[in-house]
C-alpha cells in the first residue's frame, strides 16, 4: 500500500530503557507545545479555511488502498458502509508539510486528563503542522466544531508495515486549545480507551475516505462483529467502502448513539497500512490488538 509523501514526520523516537522497547517519547518530530512556532489552533483555522480545503491536491490517503477515480470493484461483499454525518469525536487530519495536502487520515478523541488528545495510526505521519479538522464537512463555510493545531505526536519505535511490528500500527497526539482556551474534548466529547476485550467483538467503525478514493467526502460507517488476523494480534473485519483516508478510524465498541461516543478497542491499521492491496482492498481492514502496548503510549501521551 502507498507511503505518505515526504515531509516532517509526526514520528517520535526514544531509545528504550534497560533493553525494554515500549511506548516513544516526542524527540522533535512534532510542533512541541502550546503555539510552538505560531501553530496555534486559530493560527490552523486561518491556515485551513474552507477554500483551501476545497483547493488542495487530494492524494490517496495513508495505508490503507485508495481506488482510482471511478474504479469500483465488481465482486460481492458482505456487507458495505454507509455515508452519514459522522459523530463529533471523529474528524480528518490535514497537514502542512512541504507541500499541502487533503485530509489523508481519520482521527478521534480519547478521554483524557487534560482533554486534549486524539489517537489515529502510527503510519498516519501528520507532518510538523498538522490541523485535526472534528466531524468534518466537505464544503462547509465553517467546520462545525472548528480546526484544532496538532501538538504532539507519541508513536512506538517499533512499529512497522509488516511483521510483528505491524501489531504496534497506533498513535496519540495532543492538540492545543482553541482561540477561546477550551480545550477538545470539552468541545467535541471523546471516546474511551480500552483494552481489546477479544478477536470475535463487535464494533462501530468510522472513517473518513479520500474524496480520490470516493467522491461522497463524507464520513462512512459500519456495525460489524469482527475476527482474528492469521497470524497477527490484530482484528480484521469484512466491510466495504474503506479506502485510503480511512487509516486511523476509531474501532468503538458500545457505541452509543444518545452520545455519540464509545469505547475504542482499536483503529483501522496494522499489516500493510491496514488492509490488503488491490481493488478489493477497502472490503477488508484490519486493527491493532488493543494490549498493555498501547496503555503505555498513552500514558507517556497525557503525562506533563
Amino acid at each position: 500500500m502507498s507511503a505518505v509523501g515526504a515531509g516532517l514526520a509526526l514520528c517520535l523516537l526514544v531509545a528504550p530503557a534497560s533493553g525494554a522497547t515500549t511506548a516513544a517519547d516526542e524527540t522533535g518530530g512534532g510542533v512541541s507545545g502550546s503555539g510552538a512556532g505560531g501553530w496555534t489552533s486559530e493560527a490552523a483555522a486561518r491556515f485551513w479555511t474552507a477554500g483551501r480545503m476545497a483547493a488542495v491536491p487530494a492524494g490517496s490517503g495513508s495505508g490503507k488502498s485508495a481506488a482510482a477515480p471511478g474504479a469500483r470493484s465488481t465482486a460481492g461483499a458482505a456487507r458495505s458502509a454507509r455515508h452519514f454525518d459522522g459523530v463529533p469525536s471523529v474528524g480528518v487530519l490535514f497537514s502542512v508539510d512541504q507541500d499541502a495536502r487533503a485530509h489523508h487520515c481519520t482521527a478521534s478523541v480519547v478521554r483524557s486528563p487534560h482533554r486534549n488528545l486524539i489517537l489515529t495510526a502510527g503510519h498516519c505521519k501528520p507532518g510538523s503542522r498538522a490541523a485535526f479538522v472534528p466531524q468534518y464537512r466537505s464544503g462547509a463555510t465553517a467546520q462545525p466544531y472548528g480546526v484544532w493545531a496538532v501538538e504532539r505526536g507519541f508513536t512506538d519505535p517499533r512499529r512497522t508495515g509488516d511483521g510483528p511490528g505491524s501489531d504496534l500500527d497506533f498513535a496519540f497526539a495532543t492538540v492545543a486549545p482553541d482561540g477561546e482556551g477550551r480545550a477538545l474534548e470539552s468541545v467535541t466529547g471523546g471516546n474511551i480507551l480500552l483494552r481489546t476485550p477479544g478477536y470475535a467483538t463487535d464494533v462501530t467503525v468510522i472513517g473518513y475516505p479520500t474524496v480520490r478514493s470516493d467522491p461522497a467526502d463524507q464520513a462512512v460507517r459500519c456495525d460489524v462483529r469482527t475476527r482474528r488476523l492469521t497470524g497477527h494480534r490484530q482484528l480484521r473485519m469484512e466491510c466495504g467502502g474503506f479506502y485510503g483516508g480511512t487509516s486511523g478510524g476509531p474501532w468503538l465498541s458500545r457505541f452509543d448513539e444518545r452520545t455519540k461516543t464509545g469505547y475504542v478497542v482499536g483503529n483501522i491499521g496494522g499489516l500493510n497500512g491496514g488492509g490488503p492491496s488491490g481493488a478489493d482492498g477497502h472490503r477488508t481492514s484490519y486493527s491493532p490488538y488493543y494490549g498493555s502496548e498501547v496503555f503505555r503510549l498513552y500514558a507517556r501521551a497525557v503525562a506533563r
